[in-house]
């Protein structure tokens, strides 16, 4: 590239962020990005809440996060299918680097379609977002003898949870005594 190209070039453009595209603030959409993980609800057939713990991935270009579980632990992609409304609590900031971040809660609707797959070159962003934030997966499955892989094979294979918020609340420093922020979309 020559002198002239590269001060002609516009720069690439940043893809908006979570904070920019749902007009929260900053420190909000710093939680979405930085998180490790997050608590997500789902409804039982009883209609008694149920959280695990996932790690979301959004994608701004669709304005939704993407979850994947495994198939062998498929209950909430069930619960799911019965009962769209989820909540999503990021409340623990442990690896995020954030110092007395806010609490954050996104409701919303998910949905989990009849679709398998591997977190493969469709997810490379998030396949290696995901090793670099639990690198112990990497370590599990090296650990096992190649003639004994094949038998957790199914730990790979993921059912996709999508989820569009419609509330996002925040309590700065985390402190749920605060009033609370909020966006209804």
């Amino acid at each position: 590239m020559t002198y002239v190209t590269a001060v002609m070039t516009p720069p690439a453009a940043t893809p908006p962020d979570f904070a920019t595209i749902f007009g929260v603030p900053a420190e909000v959409g710093a939680v979405v990005r930085e998180f490790r993980s997050c608590e997500l609800s789902t409804f039982a057939r009883d209609g008694t809440p149920v959280t695990w713990p996932t790690t979301p991935f959004f994608e701004p270009d669709r304005r939704r996060f993407l979850i994947t579980s495994s198939i062998g632990l498929a209950q909430k992609a069930l619960n799911i299918r019965r009962d769209g409304r989820v909540a999503m609590l990021f409340s623990t900031a442990t690896g995020s680097g954030l110092v007395h971040p806010p609490c954050v809660l996104i409701q919303g609707d998910a949905e989990a379609p009849d679709e398998l797959g591997q977190l493969d070159e469709r997810f490379e962003s998030m396949t290696r977002l995901l090793l670099e934030r639990q690198p112990v997966g990497i370590t599990l499955m090296g650990a096992l003898p190649t003639p004994l892989r094949h038998l957790a094979d199914w730990y790979c294979w993921r059912l996709f949870i999508y989820v569009r918020p419609r509330r996002i609340r925040w309590w700065p420093d985390g402190d749920l005594r605060q009033a609370y922020g909020e966006v209804v979309l």
